[in-house]
């Protein structure tokens, strides 16, 4: 839940519902920066597979329902043989409100750069 200090493209992500943050009950806030535009949304983790090493968010509220009646982010870690650590993968599931809505680029481009920031800020660790 540090990711705000990590990404420059996350403005804010705060807890909205649940006793604490990693809990399967909990729903966080994010803003963040899509585009040069400031956006809201909230998140909750809807499935965790450990043995696929997948967890798949639901995102809704706010500027997601403007435009989409599904939104999901599926995060997998795949491992990179050989090389001793893991590859993230990123799949946007989305259904749009109608087809005059534009597919979720914006989106897509902002998981692989804040991805990008985590990782240069851990290899500084």
């Amino acid at each position: 839940h540090d990711v705000q200090n990590l990404c420059e493209r996350v403005h804010g992500a705060k807890l909205h519902e649940g006793d604490h943050w990693h809990g399967s009950d909990s729903v966080k806030h994010w803003t963040y920066v899509i585009d040069g535009k400031v956006h809201n949304c909230l998140e909750k983790l809807e499935d965790v597979d450990e043995q696929k090493k997948t967890l798949t968010l639901k995102i809704f509220g706010e500027d997601i329902d403007k435009h989409y009646k599904v939104f999901k982010i599926l995060l997998e870690a795949i491992d990179n043989k050989g090389v001793g650590h893991d590859v993230v993968k990123w799949t946007v599931e989305y259904e749009k409100l109608n087809e005059d809505i534009d597919p979720p680029n914006g989106y897509v481009d902002y998981l692989n750069k804040s991805t990008r920031d985590i990782d240069l800020n851990l290899l500084k660790a």
